[in-house]
């Protein structure tokens, strides 16, 4: 196992690389830059403009920047944010415990609903309950996150004023009452994407555990006396699951964009909108590090996977 993660890890070094130079690239040839603002302020002299651009290397060859990036980088400089006034990193690791506590919490939701929900429609086939799990089910993955992000603020937020739809850090509770007023705010990002991937999930579960049920051992089980729980637990849901764990992580740069669109909605101070601001300032160092971060989260998520199969599936070996 240590083997084969440490070669999964070495492999995806050049898959970053190659990561990093195309973004760079498009980066550095799209128009505008971080001092963009200053030519057009007559208060700034020419001369100082220069300066500052010649200062960052913003004039230098596409290949001749990019080489000074990725060495400050693996140095563990990031750069420096224009907009924030603030190192890189430092600003990222202040956002990405927010987006990934959001993130996490709305993946363990959508498990929670596709799982039961799946199987149970699977084992009762075309019944009423497998026909309204359906009929929600496509309801769920049809409205994107926008639109459900504002329903519920129009609901929850205005109409019953129940839950905060600005997302704050400066709560001044202490103890318990700021452990509940960090839940009541978090609670209606995470369950619109939640509920986003819960539905698409149910949908996969309930077509893999169809699809298992249907097999010959399946029956063998149940010929042998086993109890259907001990049927549908032991011997489907575990083989059923291979398939949606491949569909689940291929979703995640898919996860990762609806958590950017969740986290402008509620305002949630994450990397998400951390992107969409940097985008609008021209804050390209910014810009360029939020997207490695999120190129590297979606390889670490897609290695957990395959580690996932060995676990569903003893049949896998990892040599």
């Amino acid at each position: 196992m240590g083997r084969y993660v440490l070669r999964r890890l070495l492999i995806a070094i050049p898959s970053l690389i190659g990561i990093s130079i195309v973004l760079f690239t498009v980066l550095a040839l799209a128009p505008g830059d971080p001092f963009e603002e200053l030519a057009t302020n007559p208060n700034v002299p020419a001369e100082v403009r220069a300066n500052l651009r010649a200062q960052f290397g913003l004039d230098d060859p596409v290949t001749v920047r990019y080489v000074r990036w990725f060495g400050s980088m693996m140095n563990g400089d990031w750069g420096f944010s224009f907009a924030s006034r603030i190192d890189v990193d430092q600003l990222i690791l202040q956002r990405l415990p927010v987006t990934l506590f959001v993130i996490g919490s709305s993946q363990i939701l959508a498990l929670l609903i596709a799982l039961p929900i799946g199987v149970y429609a699977a084992t009762r086939p075309y019944s009423l309950f497998d026909q309204i799990a359906n009929t929600f089910a496509f309801i769920g993955f049809s409205l994107p996150t926008f639109f459900t992000g504002i329903l519920f603020i129009l609901v929850f937020s205005i109409q019953l004023d129940w839950l905060p739809f600005v997302y704050r850090t400066d709560i001044a509770a202490t103890g318990w009452r700021w452990w509940w007023e960090h839940g009541k705010q978090a609670l209606m990002p995470v369950a619109v994407l939640g509920l986003f991937q819960g539905a698409s999930w149910t949908r996969y579960v309930r077509s893999a555990v169809l699809d298992v049920i249907r097999l010959d051992y399946v029956t063998t089980a149940r010929s042998k006396g086993l109890r259907e729980i001990a049927v549908v637990v032991k011997h489907v849901v575990r083989n059923a699951l291979i398939p949606v764990v491949t569909l689940v992580a291929l979703q995640m740069p898919a996860i990762f964009g609806g958590a950017i669109v969740t986290e402008q909605i509620f305002r949630v101070p994450g990397i998400g909108s951390l992107l969409i601001s940097a985008i609008l300032a021209n804050d390209t160092p910014v810009i360029m590090a939020v997207t490695f971060v999120f190129s590297c989260l979606v390889i670490l998520f897609n290695l957990l996977a395959d580690l996932l199969y060995g676990w569903l599936d003893p049949r896998i070996s990892y040599h």
